[in-house]
Formats: C-alpha cells, structure tokens, sequence
C-alpha cells in the first residue's frame, strides 16, 4: 500500500473555512478505520480525500483527451473548416439578438 500523500498540509494558506456535512454512521465508521490504517487523523483523511476528488473532477471537466486515430481529424476539422450552414448562420444571428456579452 503507498503511504498516505497529505495534500492539504503543503498548501501555504490558513485554514479559515468550515465545511459541515452529516453522513451515516458506516461511512463515518469507515472513514475513522481507514484513517486509522494510515495513521492519521480522520479529518486530515476526509479533507484530502474530498480536495483529491475535487482536483480530479475539476481536470476532467477542464481538459478533453483525445484517441490517436480522433488527433488527425481534429487538426484536418481546424486547417479545412466546412461552411456555415444556413442554420449555424441562423443560430448565431439568433444568439448575438438575445445574448448581451460583457
């Protein structure tokens, strides 16, 4: 097992927030054990846990990974662009009517 990567303790800044959350006495049970197994506090665990989950979720939803054979078409799609269609047209006409950009 690797040992425990502790996240947050490296993060030059003061702990000021509070985050509440009431779970179910077998998570909390779980948690405390496998904080326990690691050697460190059950919170420590939890808020690593949560910020991992959250660094992870944040990158997928930031970055778009594409297949080898999916590289080719996307660079040939941005060199030879197709034509706007009549209702491409239509969708930004109707788009800079209605959306007020700032």
């Amino acid at each position: 097992m690797p040992p425990f990567e502790d996240r947050i303790s490296s993060i030059d800044e003061r702990s000021t927030e509070r985050m509440n959350f009431r779970t179910k006495p077998h998570i909390k049970a779980a948690i405390q054990r496998a904080a326990a197994l690691l050697g460190v506090d059950d919170s420590v665990f939890t808020i690593n846990a949560a910020y991992r989950a959250a660094i992870d979720t944040i990158s997928t939803h930031e970055r778009t990974s594409l297949q080898a054979e999916d590289v080719a078409a996307f660079f040939e799609a941005l060199d030879n662009p197709t034509p706007a269609t009549p209702a491409l047209r239509a969708a930004f006409d109707r788009h800079h009517r209605t959306i007020s950009s700032q």
